[in-house]
């Protein structure tokens, strides 16, 4: 007991303790989910989000102090992001094979689940700032806050959005996807990828390798697609 109780000191120490919080917590939400049987509504980032978020409030403490020590996580997420190649690689003839057809339905989804997200914000007569920070939501989320900064709205604000957008589309992508009878892979990964970016690809990646290829490929298009066109659909609108 004695050399656990000097580990957990060691560890609770700044900026130990933001981190192992994070990885604690991580593992709670992975346990919850096999608990839940590995239920498609049973997203470890949500149950991860909300047990980082319950044990803030509780303890008082800031997110921004809590950052600070977790920011390693946070630097992770760009090899991350490159990793994706990998299986993308892998996949790289069925890829070249369907390379137009992915790209036209990659760019089509973004601009229109921009439009929907935007036309949804004008209908509750939400402010401009906020009608801004919904149009990327459904990009990754450094070209997400981006974006909306470039557009005028709020980054932390469509930082919140995309995170709910990924998590919410992980969830329930592959139910409306079963009801849709959409079953080819590619276009299963490429619809995910779209709508959910990364949170939607590692769970593309955990059904299907050909699935999280797809699903990487739309994500980086649809970055690379709203980056390019979104600034510039806006101030044409807006002018």
């Amino acid at each position: 007991m004695s050399e656990l109780g000097e580990i957990w000191v060691y560890l609770a120490r700044e900026p130990l303790a933001a981190l192992t919080a994070t990885l604690l917590a991580w593992l709670g939400a992975l346990r919850l989910q096999r608990l839940c049987r590995r239920h498609p509504l049973a997203n470890p980032v949500l149950f991860a989000v909300l047990i980082l978020a319950a044990g803030l409030l509780l303890s008082g403490i800031d997110y921004r102090s809590y950052f600070e020590g977790a920011q390693f996580v946070h630097f992770l997420l760009g090899p991350a992001t490159v990793a994706l190649a990998v299986p993308l690689h892998r996949q790289w003839e069925a890829v070249r094979r369907s390379a137009l057809l992915a790209a036209v339905s990659v760019v089509t989804g973004g601009l229109f689940a921009a439009a929907v997200g935007v036309g949804i914000a004008l209908a509750l007569g939400a402010a401009p700032e906020v009608v801004a920070s919904l149009a990327p939501r459904s990009v990754t989320t450094p070209v997400a806050m981006g974006i909306a900064e470039r557009i005028g709205g709020l980054p932390s604000l469509t930082a919140a959005l995309v995170i709910a957008s990924g998590i919410t589309g992980a969830a329930l992508g592959p139910l409306v996807l079963n009801l849709a009878r959409v079953e080819d892979m590619r276009a299963r990964g490429l619809a995910i990828g779209t709508a959910s970016h990364g949170i939607g690809t590692a769970r593309a990646l955990s059904v299907s390798a050909a699935a999280g290829a797809f699903s990487g490929l739309a994500m980086g298009l649809n970055a690379l697609a709203s980056a390019l066109l979104l600034p510039l659909l806006w101030h044409a609108l807006a002018g």
